[in-house]
């Protein structure tokens, strides 16, 4: 029974000496042989500087900005004949991208050409009495009679000119119209911007009321992300964050933060610009994005396997001549695999970035990675 607590004895004073390369002569080093370094499988590698941290990941929806999307409507009512325009067709400002028969713009081809020829008429009229009242042969009432006539006629015909031209018709066929005098009943609408069909809303051989939808046209030049962020979330994020979209290259900027909370799951909607032009994501996409936030002070990003927890503490083992410096960090943000840090550093330091939880027991001094 001596002989076993002898041996015992032994043991437990020799156990020291096995790990006396390891343990540390102060509370924060640890030192450790190059033959133990290898034993414990420990790797070493370097600080990789951190400007992004991440602050939280969201699903967000692709949508057009309010400026960059049309409605093409039917500007008469009438019968529709020609559809020249599919979704997803891109198309040119001007374009004729329906064609219809609308009896109410005879109607309005015809006032607007009797205000014209009552115009020219009344047009001798005034020349003939502006120069008989310039020669004093005429009495003031009469040139203010004709002036006012043909003032008139002058206001009625610009009129009806902007009708036409709200009705669809372009100034080109306006002068067409002006110069053969023949009425035409077709009626073509044209696409107000270049872009693309996102929507067709009409049928040929429909007949369709004024202000009747029929095509869908947007500029997809800039797209935008509405993110809904859970209101407790909202402290970290502002105004030029990035925002990063999984799986994809692309990448875009917050432009607005809401001011209101959804009552329905208290997440308040975020709008970030993306940037540069792109063909990876579409219109009404639903996508899975993480919001970045920019780091003005030093911060390093590290693997998960060079963090070690102790008492509600992270540390870091930086290697030193003899072994390693245990170096109290703060983690600010964590992605799968990494961390991001701050701490004491200078940046070029070598740390264990595997191996951990083996250091931390040397340190700790248990004798083991366990």
């Amino acid at each position: 029974m001596k002989y076993h607590k002898y041996v015992l004895l032994l043991i437990l004073i020799g156990l020291p000496f096995f790990f006396g390369s390891s343990r540390a002569n102060t509370e924060n080093t640890i030192q450790l042989t190059e033959e133990h370094l290898n034993s414990l499988g420990i790797i070493l590698g370097k600080f990789e500087v951190a400007k992004q941290l991440p602050v939280l990941n969201a699903p967000a929806k692709v949508v057009i900005p309010a400026a960059y999307e049309y409605l093409v409507s039917a500007s008469q009512a009438g019968l529709i004949t020609k559809l020249n325009a599919a979704v997803g067709d891109h198309v040119k400002k001007g374009q004729v991208l329906a064609q219809m028969n609308s009896p109410s713009l005879l109607s309005m081809q015809r006032l607007y050409l009797k205000a014209l020829t009552d115009l020219q008429l009344h047009s001798f009229a005034y020349q003939r009495d502006k120069k008989l009242w310039d020669e004093g042969v005429i009495a003031e009432r009469r040139w203010q009679e004709t002036s006012s006539q043909y003032n008139a006629l002058v206001y009625e015909t610009n009129e009806l000119k902007q009708l036409l031209e709200i009705s669809g018709m372009t100034a080109s066929e306006i002068e067409h119209l002006t110069k053969i005098r023949q009425l035409s009943s077709q009626l073509s609408l044209h696409a107000p911007i270049s872009g693309v069909v996102i929507e067709r809303l009409g049928v040929v051989g429909s007949r369709v009321d004024i202000l009747a939808s029929l095509y869908r046209v947007a500029n997809l030049d800039e797209l935008w992300l509405e993110i809904d962020v859970p209101h407790e979330r909202l402290g970290r994020i502002t105004v030029g964050d990035q925002v990063l979209i999984d799986n994809t290259p692309i990448s875009a900027e917050i432009k607005l933060v809401g001011q209101s909370v959804n009552p329905e799951n208290q997440t308040i909607q975020v709008r970030a610009k993306i940037i540069g032009k792109q063909s990876t994501v579409r219109t009404g996409q639903t996508i899975n994005t993480q919001i970045i936030e920019r780091i003005e002070t030093q911060a390093f990003k590290v693997p998960n396997t060079a963090i070690a927890q102790h008492e509600g503490n992270a540390f870091i083992f930086v290697r030193n001549q003899s072994g390693f410096t245990v170096s109290p960090i703060k983690v600010i943000g964590q992605q799968t695999n990494e961390s991001i840090i701050k701490g004491e550093f200078v940046g070029n330091e070598a740390i264990a970035i595997k191996g951990a939880v083996a250091l931390k027991a040397q340190w700790l001094g248990l004798g083991s990675p366990e």
